[in-house]
């Protein structure tokens, strides 16, 4: 099994992007050692403070943050960065040529029972030497040269794409390195899975409302198959599901706070796993357009989401549409 850095530059990627990449693999390898020791090391429960979203702050959300914080600054290609735990951009060297946005701790409300967490991650190149702004960042996740996460789970892995499809990576505890285990991840177009909140399901649109009602209806509905319902609560390991082995996650809008316009982050969210999830074969989207093509207004900018086996994103995405009218 070869490692991250290999991989990489048997791909062809440029170094400066290798060293990018694996600085973020340090800090995730540092991050699941303190996971891994948990109370052992004081490092669950609350922070007593909120993020720049609102949210209470879990101490690992605070540490995941500061550990890349620190070794992506010292990181000579890195120009800036974003972060959920950030309220503003963070500029870093004034050479460099890569923009990085990340989660530090995607589910941190999982944490404390000892569930699954991960650490997602966006980078962009930036052209010239001026100093970088937030206008930087906000460019359509089309332009991202590699995307990726990182779940803490039973084992630790990297999932990652530099725009030749998707490899996946276990990290040897032993030998502290992230190694090469799947070369080339596929979604199936079909499922009989998904990945959705019902709790909110009476806040939802009534298109979505419709359509979550088929599936549960299963051989008994239109859809004429049973389909199955997986929730884990932190997104890295719902979409880790689906490239697995397939499946449907859907984030959508709801009416509890109608003037926003979803959940889930765009920059370090959503586009790095629509990324991911079209280059395994697979659709993303809002409820009305492709996440990759949307144009970013501000770096925490939030977005409905509904991604995974192409032809349910599509059945999903099609149940939104306005339907012609028809007097009869």
């Amino acid at each position: 099994m070869q490692r991250l850095p290999l991989v990489l530059q048997s791909q062809s990627i440029q170094p400066a992007l290798i060293a990018v990449l694996t600085a973020i693999a340090d800090g995730c390898r540092d991050i699941a050692r303190q996971i891994n020791r948990g109370a052992l090391a004081g490092v669950l429960g609350a922070a007593g403070a909120e993020n720049v979203q609102g949210e209470q702050q879990k101490k690992l959300d605070v540490i995941a943050n500061d550990i890349l914080k620190s070794l992506l600054l010292r990181e000579p290609t890195v120009r800036a960065l974003a972060s959920e735990e950030e309220e503003a951009i963070v500029p870093a060297n004034a050479d460099g040529r890569y923009l990085v946005s990340f989660d530090p701790l995607d589910g941190s409300s999982n944490i404390d029972i000892n569930s699954m967490v991960g650490t997602i991650f966006s980078i962009y190149d930036v052209p010239g030497a001026t100093p970088v702004t937030e206008a930087d960042f906000l460019r359509p996740g089309r332009q991202q040269v590699a995307a990726g996460y990182v779940l803490y789970g039973p084992a630790v892995m990297l999932v990652l794409t530099t725009g030749q499809g998707v490899q996946m990576y276990t990290l040897d505890q032993h030998a502290g390195e992230f190694l090469l285990t799947e070369a080339r991840v596929s979604i199936a177009a079909d499922t009989n899975e998904f990945a959705i909140n019902m709790s909110n399901q009476r806040f939802w649109s009534e298109p979505m409302q419709h359509f979550i009602g088929q599936l549960l209806q299963g051989k008994d509905g239109p859809r004429n198959k049973n389909f199955n319902m997986r929730w884990v609560a932190a997104m890295v390991a719902d979409v880790h599901r689906i490239l697995c082995r397939g499946g449907l996650f859907a984030y959508p809008w709801d009416r509890r706070e109608p003037e926003k316009p979803g959940k889930l982050r765009l920059m370090y969210e959503a586009n790095p796993m629509a990324l991911l999830v079209e280059r395994a074969g697979g659709e993303a989207w809002t409820d009305s357009e492709k996440i990759l093509d949307l144009q970013p207004q501000h770096i925490h900018q939030r977005v409905p989401v509904i991604l995974g086996s192409a032809n349910e994103v599509m059945a999903c995405i099609d149940a939104h549409r306005p339907k012609p009218f028809s007097p009869n």
